[in-house]
């Protein structure tokens, strides 16, 4: 019997079946036409893409058609602060900083500051704002551009955008977010509201500049709900859908669905100390390898549920060339557990030995990104 798996902006649960995702929430596959498309304006494509990493979209085409008009976009993606980041959360951003470079854009960054209050009994404002400012130096230690960064905090900016929120509000009915995210009666009503503040990044741009301006929002397929409601509303107030890019999850180390911070030993945390990262996957990594070395070498390891490979895939081995050798050489059984676990402690110990030193810097530098 087929596992239920569940894929809510709050919740992921079970073993997430992509395919049958796209089909629920609508999306569309992307195609290698469209890969190739994209390759004509970055001479190159991510890794990501190559990799259906990023394996899903709304209106790229639409996008690029605008694009080539010169009618150049800008990219919107968030954050919703309520703890330390983990490795989970830098893939759709390590993604947007490839695209602002290629393409040459901005980047507003949303830190729903509200979002998690809203939705969690024991989380308080003041936490949230703590979170804010750590989270902050998370995205600037990736590298996006200053002058062409802007981050808004939903509490803070609230001037900029409750306007527009109150007018998306206006056009969504409690049915269709009831329906949308299985809201209940004992549901608050900051949770019924909060699609609106979230659908508001996407046009401010162009509310601001008085003219329409098309966005691309990359995100985890998770999040894709609350524009599936808000793209409906958009152009009934003069404004483009926005375009959105889809990213699959992250594992935790213990293989589930998706990486989360309710269990300490399933993540690795973008602070942790080598010896912290070197622990958690020796004793928790889930290993497609054999239960002995002997049977290993005779048998082959399973490279496509070992979470090891996974990260290297989905993150830390850029190399193609390796990474295919890595997947023979595991599933062969010539590389051990042993192996592909120390590779990838040391592939992530290098990218955040550097992450932490800029993360350090970026202290000094977040006045240069606040809206």
């Amino acid at each position: 019997m087929e596992k239920e798996f569940k894929v809510t902006p709050w919740d992921v649960s079970g073993n997430v079946d992509y395919e049958k995702l796209i089909k629920e929430f609508g999306v569309e596959k992307i195609s290698d036409k469209l890969l190739e498309r994209i390759k004509k304006h970055t001479k190159d494509l991510h890794f990501m893409l190559k990799r259906k990493v990023v394996f899903s979209h709304r209106d790229m085409n639409w996008l690029l058609d605008e694009y080539e008009k010169k009618n150049k976009f800008f990219l919107y993606t968030g954050r919703a602060p309520s703890g330390p980041i983990h490795l989970g959360h830098l893939l759709p951003w390590i993604f947007c900083k490839w695209l602002q470079d290629k393409f040459d854009v901005e980047m507003w960054f949303q830190f729903p500051d509200e979002e998690k209050f809203l939705f969690k009994e024991d989380l308080t404002l003041e936490e949230t704002e703590k979170w804010t400012k750590e989270n902050m130096l998370d995205i600037i230690a990736l590298g996006f551009k200053p002058e062409k960064t802007k981050f808004i905090v939903d509490t803070k900016n609230a001037d900029l955008m409750y306007k527009e929120a109150c007018k998306i509000a206006k056009k969504i009915t409690f049915s269709t977010v009831k329906a949308t995210f299985g809201f209940e009666n004992d549901s608050n009503i900051g949770e019924i509201f909060y699609t609106s503040m979230q659908a508001v990044p996407a046009i401010l741009p162009s509310v601001l500049k008085k003219k329409n301006i098309p966005c691309l929002i990359p995100l985890g397929i998770d999040q894709d709900p609350h524009f599936r409601v808000a793209r409906d509303v958009y152009p009934k107030l003069g404004y483009y859908k926005p375009a959105i890019l889809h990213s699959i999850f992250l594992p935790s180390l213990k293989g589930d669905a998706k990486m989360s911070t309710s269990d300490e030993n399933s993540v690795i945390f973008t602070t942790d100390k080598p010896e912290d990262v070197k622990n958690k996957i020796n004793k928790y990594a889930f290993s497609g390898g054999q239960p002995t070395l002997e049977e290993h070498k005779k048998k082959g390891g399973n490279p496509d549920i070992d979470v090891c490979y996974q990260y290297l895939k989905m993150l830390f081995e850029e190399d193609d060339k390796k990474l295919e050798k890595i997947y023979h050489d595991y599933k062969s059984g010539k590389m051990t557990t042993g192996e592909i676990k120390n590779y990838t402690i040391e592939k992530i110990n290098a990218f955040l030995k550097e992450h932490q030193k800029r993360r350090e810097e970026a202290r000094k530098k977040i006045e240069k990104f606040l809206f």
